[in-house]
Protein backbone atom coordinates (compact mmCIF):
# COMPACT_ATOMS: atom_id res chain seq x y z
CA UNK A 1 0.00 0.00 0.00
CA UNK A 2 1.46 3.35 -1.05
CA UNK A 3 2.20 5.89 1.64
CA UNK A 4 1.58 9.58 1.18
CA UNK A 5 2.90 12.55 3.11
CA UNK A 6 0.35 14.72 4.91
CA UNK A 7 0.71 18.01 6.75
CA UNK A 8 -1.78 18.05 9.62
CA UNK A 9 -2.36 21.16 11.72
CA UNK A 10 -4.87 21.73 14.47
CA UNK A 11 -6.39 24.47 16.61
CA UNK A 12 -8.03 22.96 19.69
CA UNK A 13 -9.80 25.32 22.12
CA UNK A 14 -9.81 23.21 25.31
CA UNK A 15 -6.50 22.19 26.98
CA UNK A 16 -7.75 18.66 27.80
CA UNK A 17 -8.84 18.00 24.20
CA UNK A 18 -5.60 19.61 22.98
CA UNK A 19 -3.53 17.08 24.96
CA UNK A 20 -5.61 14.19 23.62
CA UNK A 21 -5.27 15.29 19.99
CA UNK A 22 -1.56 15.96 20.46
CA UNK A 23 -0.97 12.44 21.85
CA UNK A 24 -2.85 10.94 18.91
CA UNK A 25 -0.87 12.96 16.38
CA UNK A 26 2.41 11.90 18.02
CA UNK A 27 1.37 8.28 17.32
CA UNK A 28 0.99 8.99 13.60
CA UNK A 29 3.66 11.53 12.71
CA UNK A 30 6.50 13.86 13.55
CA UNK A 31 5.96 17.28 15.09
CA UNK A 32 7.10 20.04 12.76
CA UNK A 33 5.88 22.93 14.94
CA UNK A 34 3.65 23.15 18.02
CA UNK A 35 0.37 22.22 16.33
CA UNK A 36 1.74 21.01 12.99
CA UNK A 37 2.69 17.44 12.17
CA UNK A 38 4.12 15.68 9.12
CA UNK A 39 2.71 12.19 8.74
CA UNK A 40 3.62 9.51 6.21
CA UNK A 41 0.45 7.42 6.13
CA UNK A 42 -1.34 4.79 4.12
CA UNK A 43 -5.00 5.51 3.33
CA UNK A 44 -6.16 3.19 6.12
CA UNK A 45 -3.83 4.86 8.65
CA UNK A 46 -5.20 8.25 7.62
CA UNK A 47 -8.78 7.01 8.10
CA UNK A 48 -7.94 5.67 11.58
CA UNK A 49 -6.07 8.82 12.63
CA UNK A 50 -8.89 11.05 11.42
CA UNK A 51 -11.56 8.98 13.21
CA UNK A 52 -9.57 9.03 16.44
CA UNK A 53 -9.08 12.81 16.30
CA UNK A 54 -12.73 13.47 15.40
CA UNK A 55 -13.82 11.60 18.54
CA UNK A 56 -11.56 13.83 20.66
CA UNK A 57 -12.63 17.13 19.10
CA UNK A 58 -15.54 19.45 19.71
CA UNK A 59 -16.55 19.89 16.07
CA UNK A 60 -18.21 23.23 16.87
CA UNK A 61 -15.09 24.77 18.45
CA UNK A 62 -12.00 22.92 17.21
CA UNK A 63 -10.37 22.76 13.80
CA UNK A 64 -8.02 20.32 12.04
CA UNK A 65 -6.64 20.74 8.53
CA UNK A 66 -5.14 17.83 6.56
CA UNK A 67 -3.05 18.71 3.50
CA UNK A 68 -2.02 15.93 1.10
CA UNK A 69 1.57 16.73 0.06
CA UNK A 70 1.83 13.79 -2.33
CA UNK A 71 4.15 10.81 -2.29
CA UNK A 72 6.70 10.58 0.49
CA UNK A 73 9.49 11.15 -2.03
CA UNK A 74 7.96 14.21 -3.73
CA UNK A 75 7.15 16.62 -0.87
CA UNK A 76 9.66 19.45 -0.52
CA UNK A 77 10.13 21.81 2.42
CA UNK A 78 11.74 25.23 2.63
CA UNK A 79 12.62 26.48 6.10
CA UNK A 80 13.35 30.05 7.10
CA UNK A 81 15.16 30.28 10.42
CA UNK A 82 15.65 27.18 12.56
CA UNK A 83 15.31 24.03 10.49
CA UNK A 84 13.04 21.31 11.86
CA UNK A 85 13.64 17.60 11.21
CA UNK A 86 11.41 16.11 8.53
CA UNK A 87 10.72 12.36 8.47
CA UNK A 88 12.73 10.26 6.05
CA UNK A 89 11.32 7.61 3.73
CA UNK A 90 12.68 4.90 5.98
CA UNK A 91 10.28 2.48 7.73
CA UNK A 92 9.04 3.56 11.14
CA UNK A 93 8.57 1.11 14.01
CA UNK A 94 5.79 1.99 16.45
Amino acid sequence: MARRRFLIAYDIADPKRLRQVCKTMEEYGERLQYSVFICDLSRSELVHARAQVEKQMDLGEDSVVIVDLGGTDTARFTFIGKRRPVPTNEPRIL
